[in-house]
């Protein structure tokens, strides 16, 4: 057996640092308080000796765990599945590893995970939550405010209790809704259908308020409910056509629900865009560009979302308690932030 060399110690960089233990303490806690010209020998002393703070003995000194909950309020099958997914935790995941933070990453499929996360965020193992999609009758709002950990929410809130001081990230859904109906039309077709997401998540309910806003006349005959999935999509599509096989437009309400319109639609015969034009909705690049033809859709900055969800969430985390002096980066964190969405011009439309 080989003898391990044991770890540097908080003694050894002070003795290093020729400072007290007290100081290297502070430095290391990022505390206030230590001259620059100590913090920078503390430092130096640091990375020679090559010492790793012990996270348990950091988090009595700063009452932070260096952590944060990820809840998605979806099955892992439809998470890991979903390239929406995947990019939003990649922006969550790079803001919080550039400030040295952990995710942890909490999946819900059934009353059960439900109560299985709200005894986690109870115990005290992470400093908050970045909680995404959400349906109207989740009960993950309420398990969170019991929690009491700070929450930032992906997707404006669907409730209207009187809360107050609710921290959300979302996309101009409605005014994206608006622009691929309108570029459709601006194209000459008359007859545009829509196909849905859940509509007990406020980003279809948006998209479909969109919709509606351009094509209020519109028969609500070209209006099918879908599910955000590529299956959906082209169920809602084969009903569509059956419905109304003049209709010569169709918005999606994600480009993975436009991919399965695409698919219905070239079952059927019928030419994209020559027949129908298919407008989408993200732009996520997996799928958008490789449908066939590419799809012209609505862009969203889904991984931007999610790092601005983090820093949200982060920076309130900052603030400092009553009582206490307020500083420039300890400044007040907005309740809610709506990111513009463009239209992506390609084949499919």
């Amino acid at each position: 057996m080989t003898e391990t060399a044991p770890r540097p110690t908080l003694e050894a960089v002070a003795e290093r640092a020729g400072v007290s233990r007290a100081t290297v303490s502070r430095v290391v806690n990022g505390a206030h308080g230590v001259r620059e010209a100590l913090a920078e020998r503390v430092r130096r002393a640091v990375e020679e000796l090559g010492y790793v703070p012990n996270q348990a003995a950091r988090s009595l000194v700063t009452k932070r765990h260096q952590a944060v909950a990820v809840v998605a309020a979806e099955p892992e099958t439809r998470v890991f599945a979903d390239p929406y997914f995947a990019q939003q935790l990649r922006g969550i995941s790079r803001e919080l590893t550039a400030h040295d933070n952990q995710l942890v990453l909490l999946l819900t499929e059934g009353r059960e995970d439900h109560a299985r996360v709200g005894r986690y965020l109870a115990g005290g193992h992470v400093d908050g939550a970045l909680v995404f999609s959400l349906h109207l009758d989740d009960p993950l709002p309420g398990l969170v405010r019991k929690a009491g950990v700070p929450t930032v929410f992906g997707g404006r809130p669907g409730w209207d209790d009187g809360r107050d001081g609710v921290v959300y990230v979302d996309s101009d859904n409605r005014g994206g809704a608006r622009a691929a109906v309108r570029h459709l039309a601006g194209l000459g077709r008359t007859r545009i259908a829509h196909i849905t997401g859940p509509l007990d998540q406020t980003s279809a309910a948006d998209r479909l308020a969109g919709f509606r806003d351009l094509g209020a006349d519109a028969d609500p005959e070209l209006i099918e409910r879908g599910d955000f999935t590529s299956g959906g999509g082209e169920r809602a599509m084969r009903k569509l056509l059956d419905r109304c096989p003049d209709l010569d437009a169709v918005f999606a309400a994600n480009d993975l629900t436009a991919a399965g319109a695409l698919r219905a639609l070239r079952r059927r015969g019928r030419r994209v865009p020559d027949d129908v034009a298919v407008v989408g909705f993200d732009d996520m690049l997996p799928v958008a560009e490789q449908t066939d033809p590419p799809l012209t859709t609505i862009r969203q900055e889904i991984e931007e979302m999610g790092r601005l969800m983090a820093r949200l969430l982060l920076r309130g985390l900052d603030r400092p308690a009553d009582g206490e002096e307020t500083s420039a980066a300890a400044e007040a964190t907005p309740s809610g932030v709506v990111l513009p969405t463009t239209l992506v011009r390609r084949a499919s439309a």
